[in-house]
């Protein structure tokens, strides 16, 4: 798994505890409609092509990047499809992550399908009702350009202020 300076200098301070990490992943569609998923090489799993959005990186800019590093496409992101969050995971080194993910539709500009970084070990394009289980809410692949965009629904209880149990 590739890791930025940023947070190789914070897991230096911290260790192994939770960081919330603002990132992007990717919907990526072929000329038939198919998804872009993709299997990561650090837990085995089918997810769409993201990461981590860098310091002074806005999410676009993000999501070209991680789709350049982890399959060879270039991109160009068209469309916000959702915000999603929490989604929490430990990698195998122990490392507690909360990702906010911003999802984006992007349209392929240009280069090959290729895993470039080492996090993808393999693809595939996989229509809508043979997804694999990728932790984001099912109307985030039925959602259509002009179509508002998904946001994991409020608390019912509104607002709380840090520290109210």
């Amino acid at each position: 798994m590739a890791i930025s300076s940023y947070l190789r200098g914070l897991r230096r301070h911290i260790g192994h505890a939770l960081v919330l990490m603002p990132s992007v992943v990717a919907i990526i569609r072929d000329a038939e409609g198919r998804l872009l998923i993709e299997v990561r090489s650090d837990n085995g799993l089918w997810c769409l092509p993201g990461g981590a959005i860098d310091p002074g990186e806005s999410p676009a800019v993000a999501v070209v990047r991680e789709v350049y590093e982890e399959t060879g496409l270039h991109v160009a992101p068209t469309a916000i499809v959702g915000v999603f969050g929490p989604l929490q995971t430990r990698y195998p080194n122990g490392d507690a992550v909360e990702f906010t993910c911003v999802m984006i539709q992007c349209a392929v500009t240009g280069g090959t399908l290729q895993s470039g970084d080492g996090e993808s070990v393999s693809f595939a394009w996989r229509y809508r009702e043979d997804l694999p289980e990728l932790g984001f809410p099912s109307a985030a692949f039925q959602w259509q350009p002009g179509q508002p965009a998904l946001f994991d629904p409020p608390m019912s209880d509104g607002p709380r202020a840090a520290g109210d149990d």
